[in-house]
């Protein structure tokens, strides 16, 4: 077999590999920038924050309850009598009121005004949910199309390959030094690596379709990788001090610690239902009755300032019926809280171990990317001298390719993967962005 196979083909088909894993496109964008996009488009986050800056007039609405109150009311009627020997008479009265109270003791009212400001710590931790949320499906939704360019870029190299396989054996069967099967098998082989292509375009396709949707912006190119990098290892090192970490920062801990709050709350004003309830009461009202046919008093006013005291002394048993209820309530909460912290602790152990595997599985990976890399230039050696044929340059090229491409598609999962520990712990913040954004091209 004379074609120079290995000579010709490696440098050039792994120069292309390596250029598309690799190469900066000119309108790259960092995830910073990504991530700030997403910030100002995606429809759940902005939802949360909506959500969270509503809470205030919440507070504002209920505090009212602590405040006097006023109200005015006016009247108009028109009326007739019939008297004995005296006849008929027709009066028409005009009134207004002007009626105020404020609330001296109502601990109900009270209970109520801190529920309200409870439940605007939830919204915080809605909106710091929603926040992380967002981080880590902007990061990966851009590092899944870093993924499905590698895979496209290993699997047209290995076309390549098998291309260059199937016109050499093509050649060796018109002359004669080689079978038909060696021919159709590597037709077989081109055959399975154009569906490859076919099936990766279309899942890069849909990869940048998702990105795309999720920042606001059409054509994004998302920056590579800077190789080599050396990616850091979790700190601290211990996971326990991870999960003590989620414990007190974690927002559905911190959610579920403001339920039992407000649980705890509903009871007092299930309570509160027991006890009296003491306001300032005043009013001023103005009348005014014309008639005919009996003279009756025309300009009135009257005007009145009190203490009203209201004291429920039997309610059916509804009172106490909701103070059993809100008890009840108030276990669910501490169970409440109790699944969160142990789903948390669950969550963030295996996020660490994901973290710490992830990285071992890279080491592993590079060590083989630098085998592979001697075995090709050992098969390479061995094609030249005749004691190996051009199947196994093209198997040694292909494992290259493949070992490239897993070692690239690992490096962003254990990225992906040091930012979903963070979510895990509750600590995930704008921050960790731009740290993660440092690993990529400029």
């Amino acid at each position: 077999m004379q074609a120079p196979f290995a000579r010709r083909l490696a440098p050039l088909a792994l120069a292309a590999l390596l250029s598309g894993l690799s190469a900066a496109p000119a309108r790259a964008q960092s995830l910073q920038d990504l991530f700030e996009a997403a910030r100002s488009f995606d429809a759940t986050y902005l939802a949360a924050r909506a959500q969270f800056e509503s809470a205030e007039f919440r507070i504002a609405q209920s505090e009212a309850l602590l405040r006097p109150s006023a109200n005015a009311t006016a009247g108009a009627s028109t009326a007739r009598t019939d008297l004995p020997r005296i006849g008929a008479a027709n009066t028409t009265t005009v009134q207004g009121a002007l009626n105020g109270r404020y609330p001296i003791f109502n601990k109900a009212n009270q209970v109520t005004v801190d529920q309200a400001r409870k439940t605007a710590q939830t919204a915080q931790a809605d909106l710091e949910t929603a926040e992380q949320d967002l981080i880590l499906r902007v990061a990966q939704a851009y590092f899944d199309v870093l993924a499905a360019q590698d895979t496209l870029a290993t699997t047209r190299a290995s076309k390549t390959f098998i291309t260059e396989q199937l016109a050499s054996a093509k050649r060796a069967f018109e002359v004669g030094t080689a079978t038909i099967t060696d021919s159709r098998e590597a037709q077989a082989r081109f055959d399975l690596a154009t569906a490859q292509e076919i099936a990766a375009d279309n899942d890069l396709r849909a990869k940048r379709i998702a990105l795309d949707q999720l920042v606001g912006r059409q054509g994004v190119e998302p920056r590579p990788l800077v190789v080599p990098v050396a990616l850091p290892a979790p700190q601290p090192a211990n996971p326990e001090e991870w999960v003590n970490l989620a414990d007190t920062q974690h927002p559905s801990i911190k959610r579920a610690r403001v339920g039992l709050d407000v649980a705890l709350l509903e009871t007092d004003k299930a309570r509160a239902g027991e006890l009296p309830t003491v306001d300032a009461v005043g009013s001023l009202g103005v009348g005014d009755s014309r008639g005919s046919g009996v003279q009756l008093p025309g300009t009135s006013a009257t005007a009145s300032v009190g203490v009203q005291l209201t004291w429920p002394l039997y309610t059916g048993g509804a009172t106490q019926n909701r103070i059993k209820e809100t008890l009840k309530l108030e276990e669910r909460s501490r169970n409440d809280l109790a699944a969160a912290r142990r789903g948390v602790a669950q969550a963030t152990r295996v996020a660490f171990f994901g973290v710490q595997s992830g990285l071992a599985q890279v080491k592993a990976l590079e060590a083989a990317e630098a085998s592979s890399k001697l075995l090709l230039e050992a098969t390479q050696l061995g094609y030249r001298v005749g004691v190996r044929v051009n199947l196994d340059v093209l198997n040694a090229q292909s494992q290259l390719a493949a070992t490239q491409r897993d070692l690239a598609i690992a490096r962003y999962n254990v990225l992906v993967g040091s930012l979903r520990l963070r979510q895990a712990a509750g600590g995930l913040a704008p921050a960790d962005v731009q740290t993660v954004n440092a690993f990529l091209a400029r």
